[in-house]
């Protein structure tokens, strides 16, 4: 299996709702959300470990996902990244998120595993979307 159809089953698995196959496609010392600078978003936060991904999942109860759309995949021997179009509402304050060709980065190693995985998007967006009454 290649990187990109890696990723493709990972995408498969969260359209299912599937967060075990995801799980189980991530190395036990996965770093998610590598490198990230603090924000208000609660599912973008830096976790480590395969077993603490959950709380990504956990959450996403915080949005109403009403598009997500994988569209470009990239791929350079074990490292992915693609461009996702995203849309969702923010369920405490109604606010609206669209977000055109957001990139996500993953990192595989050998055995096809992922190791570190990052969202590059427009968080300022999400933050102004977070904020009750503006």
């Amino acid at each position: 299996m290649t990187p990109i159809e890696r990723i493709q089953q990972i995408y498969a698995a969260f359209g299912r709702g599937d967060i075990p196959a995801i799980q189980a496609a991530l190395a036990e010392d996965v770093q998610w959300e590598y490198n990230a600078f603090p924000n208000p978003a609660p599912w973008l936060q830096p976790i480590t470990g395969r077993a603490n991904v959950t709380r990504f999942f956990e959450a996403l109860g915080a949005i109403e996902l009403t598009q997500f759309e994988p569209k470009h995949f990239f791929s350079e021997g074990n490292l992915v990244v693609d461009l996702v179009d995203v849309a969702f509402t923010v369920r405490a304050t109604g606010k609206r998120v669209v977000e055109p060709e957001a990139v996500h980065i993953w990192h595989l190693n050998d055995a096809g595993l992922v190791t570190r995985f990052r969202h590059r998007v427009d968080t300022w967006q999400t933050a102004q979307a977070l904020k009750a009454g503006s």
